[in-house]
């Protein structure tokens, strides 16, 4: 018979494998008697392993959730997704990279050598697109709450930070918006809730990051058909401009006397090369061709339209626009100019 300390680590695994255990099949797995799995079981509760006692004609034990988490076991397979895992958090945008470093050196203090090799073999670098910009990062609590919404399908309201309004310093009490969450997705580092907006009756995408959610949760709802039925799709249609197309209408590629890394942080779903150090070439999509041409104009550079023609056309057509609005002088300069 093994010993006590090995027979409970055993006893421990066979609880974890599965849901519910007959005690007469746990003790024939340990070979032991009923009344030696029953001390077992309570040398488990003295450590503070939830194990509770279940009835009926196959009575026997479960692995219960308790009020702290207890040491687990995994087998070599689950201890190294899970720290594979935990070394790719830092990409989640989740604010949860100081816990998941913690987990991952306590992980790793007791792995095996052959698994510990495994895994320190895996070397992850993230690379933030908006680098030279601090990304606002959602809290965990928060994406917690989120989810739980989602998944209870309840009715959530919450408070939404505008930046339009943080901008202008508006101060005004702002109702909280009520929608029924639909999902929780993550798109370049950054986490949204899809969800279907009560007030405006249309779905819109919010980012976590700028959610204060409000307790309680509203009632239960029945869930609303997401347009396509499927979420990345429709969340890449949304940033794209369009809920439906998978590619842009109009795209387009200008030379910009700026340096990279200016531009990157302030065109997330551009392409940006650099040529220099203070010349990058943009590649950017929209809706479109004014559309485009006015996402572009939002830099303070000297811009080189490298194509196509319609692009050229577009900020030609901008150009009289804009200076039709500043007066009659400047729309004299901009014919002189030829821009008219």
């Amino acid at each position: 018979m093994q010993k006590t300390s090995a027979r409970l680590l055993s006893l421990l695994s066979l609880l974890q494998a599965r849901r519910d255990w007959p005690g007469a099949l746990l003790a024939e797995r340990l070979a032991i008697s009923p009344r030696t799995l029953r001390r077992d079981i309570d040398r488990l509760r003295e450590l503070g392993y939830p194990v509770v006692a279940f009835k009926g004609p196959d009575g026997g034990y479960r692995l219960d959730a308790g009020t702290q988490l207890p040491p687990l076991l995994f087998d070599d397979e689950q201890a190294v997704a899970l720290a594979v895992a935990l070394r790719t958090a830092t990409t989640t945008g989740a604010g949860i990279e100081d816990g998941a470093a913690r987990a991952l050196t306590t992980l790793r203090q007791v792995m095996p050598t052959r698994l510990r090799h495994r895994i320190d073999a895996l070397q992850v670098t993230a690379v933030e697109r908006s680098a030279p910009r601090p990304q606002s990062q959602a809290d965990s609590g928060v994406l917690m709450a989120l989810s739980a919404a989602v998944h209870a399908r309840e009715v959530l309201r919450f408070d939404y930070a505008s930046p339009r309004a943080a901008q202008a310093g508006d101060d005004a009490e702002v109702p909280p918006r009520r929608v029924q969450p639909h999902h929780l997705v993550t798109h370049g580092g950054r986490w949204y809730l899809v969800a279907w907006d009560l007030d405006r009756d249309d779905w819109r995408v919010f980012r976590a990051d700028r959610i204060t959610p409000r307790t309680p949760t509203g009632p239960r709802f029945t869930p609303r058909e997401l347009p396509g039925e499927d979420v990345a799709a429709f969340v890449t249609g949304r940033f794209r401009g369009s809920g439906h197309s998978p590619d842009w209408p109009c795209l387009g590629e200008v030379v910009l006397r700026l340096p990279a890394s200016a531009v990157l942080p302030h065109a997330p779903a551009g392409t940006v090369e650099e040529l220099g150090p203070d010349r990058c070439r943009l590649t950017l999509g929209s809706w479109s061709w004014p559309a485009l041409a006015a996402a572009v104009g939002v830099f303070d550079s000297d811009i080189e339209v490298i194509g196509p023609p319609a692009l050229k056309d577009a900020f030609a057509r901008l150009a009289h626009r804009y200076a039709r609005a500043a007066g009659q002088k400047a729309v004299a300069d901009a014919e002189r100019d030829g821009v008219a």
